[in-house]
């Protein structure tokens, strides 16, 4: 049943398994910290959220890994591994300091991969338009490795599952600050599934690969676009890039549905990237997604989560807001083209309407969570940027960034 905003919102809960350990950087305490924002908002109505406990089978795994790589996760997962089975760890990129195996590694893997596929599944079959799945979005894996936090490539397995079960052309936008190699590389020859990542120059971040020559082969030819941000990039060269370039590639690719991942790490307090933007960015890439999903495939989108390293001051905003726009909620409305400074004037001229609710975060939230955030949580949704100062080599970023997204799009 299609419920009334035509948003479904996912939860698998053993997805909140996925721990590397207490000191990684990747913790599940940033899906907690989202899902109480929004259902502190009252966001989260029954009727939208969507619980599953399904977990993703090895045949439905092997839509994009190899089985010897299943095989070896699922080994690797037991609480006390044999001396043999670990040693393999390293052929399979699971004993490095960023993917390390570890106990049920398996189980919480595949809990993602079925979040991601049903996501995908309720949106295609024509139960809603729109369906998040928060947890989702682990876009390093690759078919027989893991890599960059990523056991298992969720978003792929849920393109490949609609490449063979619906015939469905996919745009895959990823608008994470590292580069979405392992999605690209798997459908780099097919002509059907267009990949788009707008990240930090491979130059300098991890996974080091996303240049804008990377375009595709064989068959696959044009169907891949890179945008390689100069690091300390800020919101109007980052937007002006990603609302040119998306909009465009969109036209061209034509889909018949979007699957986005929101890893939400471009942000200047992101401890592992250069990226210098505000939470400016992630008012405005939801709402420009959610226009073209409504003008090209008739509302058909799928969201992901992805990364994000400032579990308390950025993810659970960013993270939100991706939800917000989903369902047309007056929070995300309010933020669209606005700065903070221009909302907060607003706040101040407009006593007689409550608009300074909308404005700022909700005080029951901010009270719970903060005597356990190691840093003073933001009031507002957007960011005073005053707390985030202005990068002196403006002109000479915004002016490489515009030529790595002319020669991006050059041959649409």
């Amino acid at each position: 049943m299609i419920v009334p905003s035509n948003a479904i919102f996912v939860h698998q809960p053993d997805c909140s398994l996925y721990k590397f350990g207490e000191e990684h950087p990747f913790n599940p305490i940033r899906l907690t910290l989202t899902v109480d924002l929004l259902q502190t908002l009252g966001a989260l109505p029954e009727e939208q959220w969507h619980e599953t406990s399904r977990q993703a089978s090895s045949q439905m795994l092997a839509l994009a890994h190899r089985e010897d790589y299943i095989e070896a996760v699922r080994q690797l997962s037991s609480l006390a591994p044999a001396p043999e089975e670990q040693d393999s760890s390293g052929q399979f990129g699971l004993n490095t300091e960023d993917t390390p195996f570890f106990p049920g590694m398996h189980e919480a893997a595949a809990a993602i991969v079925a979040g991601s596929v049903e996501a995908a599944e309720l949106v295609m079959s024509g139960q809603t338009l729109h369906a998040y799945h928060m947890a989702g979005g682990l876009h390093h894996a690759f078919p027989e490795r893991g890599s960059g936090f990523c056991v298992y490539n969720d978003a792929a397995v849920a393109i490949k599952h609609l490449r063979e079960t619906y015939n469905a052309r996919v745009l895959y936008i990823d608008t994470d600050v590292h580069h979405g190699d392992g999605v690209q590389w798997i459908f780099y020859n097919d002509p059907d599934v267009c990949t788009y990542s707008i990240h930090e120059t491979g130059k300098f971040l991890f996974p080091g690969t996303g240049y804008v020559y990377e375009k595709g082969t064989d068959a696959g030819v044009g169907t891949c676009f890179n945008l390689p941000m100069e690091p300390y990039t800020e919101d109007d060269s980052w937007l002006e890039c990603f609302r040119t370039s998306i909009s465009q590639v969109t036209a061209a690719f034509k889909p018949d549905i979007i699957i986005s991942q929101h890893g939400c790490d471009a942000h200047a307090y992101d401890p592992l990237s250069h990226i210098h933007c505000s939470m400016r960015i992630y008012s405005e890439m939801p709402a420009i997604i959610h226009e073209l999903a409504h003008t090209y495939t008739g509302g058909k989108w799928v969201a992901l989560g992805g990364g994000g390293y400032d579990l308390w001051r950025v993810v659970p905003r960013a993270w939100a807001l991706v939800w917000l726009t989903m369902i047309d909620h007056p929070i995300a409305a309010e933020l669209i083209g606005k700065t903070t400074a221009e909302l907060e004037a607003e706040a101040l001229e407009e006593v007689k309407r409550p608009l300074e609710s909308k404005l700022r975060l909700p005080q029951q939230w901010l009270d719970k969570w903060q005597k356990s955030s190691p840093s003073e949580l933001p009031q507002w949704w957007l960011d005073d940027l005053a707390q985030i100062p202005p990068i002196p080599r403006r002109s000479e970023i915004e002016a490489k960034n515009r030529t790595i997204c002319e020669i991006a799009i050059q041959d649409l």
